[in-house]
């Protein structure tokens, strides 16, 4: 699992950066061009802390709302991607954060309309991951795959530094004990 932050977008840097130039200018294609880009990734963020597919969806179009009202704010120090990351988790957080449905593992296992491909090589993982209590899978994708650090995490979801690294450390015995099981 990566502590990489910062997303890549490798050998199409140029055609990106003339992507969001243009939809800076309010130029749709390009920015629906944009959106196909970065929707899987985007998805996968508010899937993973959302663990519900349509509030995923929901979150997934509402960073995209953002995005596009931010766009013309974007100067270009960072790559784009870099730039809509925190935009993507800050919007999953927050829908995570209202929700007050699926507060239990046992709610998360009723849940069955989520699937991730049986071929896929971390299945196994991430079907674990959707199991996890809420606040614990919320710190377990911000940290360990997200990147972010225990003092931004409790920011994020207004939560004690302390209690961020507990629901950590939680995380990950659920994970190992599932995933041993298996």
């Amino acid at each position: 699992v990566s502590k990489n932050k910062k997303w890549t977008w490798m050998g199409m840097t140029g055609a990106l950066d003339k992507l969001v130039a243009a939809a800076q200018k309010g130029d749709q294609q390009a920015f629906f061009q944009l959106y196909q880009q970065f929707k899987g990734r985007v998805y996968a963020i508010c899937l993973r802390l959302c663990a519900d597919r349509t509030q995923a969806e929901d979150a997934t179009q509402e960073v995209f709302i953002k995005v596009w009202q931010q766009l013309p704010t974007f100067r270009g120090d960072s790559a784009c991607s870099t730039w809509l990351h925190p935009i993507a988790c800050r919007t999953a957080v927050d829908i995570w954060r209202k929700s007050k449905v699926s507060r239990l593992c046992t709610e998360m296992s009723e849940q069955s309309d989520i699937s991730i491909p049986v071929d896929h090589p971390d299945s196994g993982l991430e079907k674990a991951i959707l199991r996890l209590p809420d606040q614990a899978r919320a710190v377990f994708v911000l940290f360990a795959m997200e990147g972010y650090q225990h003092q931004e995490i409790a920011q994020m979801l207004q939560i004690a530094t302390g209690s961020s690294k507990a629901q950590y450390h939680r995380a990950r015995q659920l994970l190992m004990g599932w995933l041993d099981a298996e």
